[in-house]
């Protein structure tokens, strides 16, 4: 019976010591509008690139102080492939493959975009666990027949971004998000000519005096049309059609040059 008495006891003030804490602390609640200026891009023969517009808002609740201000982090990740990095030497006089690194469901896209630098935003415990900024999203890789990703300034990690940087697939800005009020937002997404085609995911994290407070996410995609889808799908579904057609191709086009070409 006292036993009893005693955890009932217990249970009690431990309850009232929760609401308590409840009590003291604000409900904070926020919740994200967004989309994009395009959810389906189409990929023509003459396609140099193009640029889709992500817009939003803030919507607070009653409970949300009037003057908080707010940062945003905006994620786009491309569809994830493998990809291998190599490492060239020279030797003998020529460049060869000395040792290579496979990445493994990485994403063939990967943009960063926020309204100001990551380290203003968050603490560098919040950027690792919300994967903020290069230096921070997952790379998987195989290593010695395990799979881990590796510190940020590991050789062919960073080769591997470095490489892909270069090319406009991998890229983060601090300054391209736009507040056009304190609850309005715009950024824009750019997409380079060799863009991977696929469906491209779009995550945007809310972040008020250093902690997440809500997120959303949206997406688009990005498809071939005309003569490049159909040699894209008949290269993919129909692969030996294709080797007979590009062989068929090529003998042609050499027989053809050696009658233009061909001296009398």
């Amino acid at each position: 019976m006292i036993a009893r008495l005693a955890l009932t006891l217990v249970g009690l003030l431990l309850s009232l010591l929760l609401g308590m804490a409840l009590a003291a602390s604000p409900a904070w609640a926020e919740r994200l509008i967004v989309s994009v200026s395009n959810h389906r891009v189409t990929v023509t023969p003459n396609y140099s690139g193009e640029e889709l517009v992500l817009f939003g808002s803030v919507e607070k609740d009653a409970t949300t102080p009037a003057n908080r201000t707010y940062d945003l982090v905006v994620t786009v990740a491309g569809p994830r492939a493998d990809m291998v990095t190599r490492r060239k030497e020279r030797r003998f006089g020529i460049w060869i493959n000395t040792d290579s690194r496979q990445f493994l469901k990485v994403p063939s896209y990967l943009a960063l975009f926020s309204n100001r630098p990551f380290d203003a935003i968050a603490s560098p415990e919040v950027q690792r666990r919300q994967q903020i900024g290069l230096n921070n999203v997952l790379l998987t890789q195989r290593v010695s027949g395990d799979y881990a990703d590796v510190v940020p300034d590991d050789v062919f990690r960073s080769a591997f971004v470095r490489l892909r940087r270069q090319h406009g697939l991998y890229r983060e800005e601090t300054s391209a998000v736009t507040f056009l009020t304190p609850t309005l937002f715009r950024t824009g997404i750019p997409l380079p000519a060799e863009v991977p085609i696929g469906l491209y995911n779009v995550e945007i994290k809310l972040f008020a005096d250093g902690a997440l407070v809500a997120k959303t996410d949206t997406a688009f995609e990005i498809v071939k049309v005309g003569f490049e889808q159909f040699v894209a799908t008949t290269a993919q579904q129909h692969g030996f059609v294709y080797g007979l057609i590009t062989a068929f191709m090529a003998l042609m086009t050499g027989w053809m040059a050696s009658i233009v070409f061909r001296k009398d």
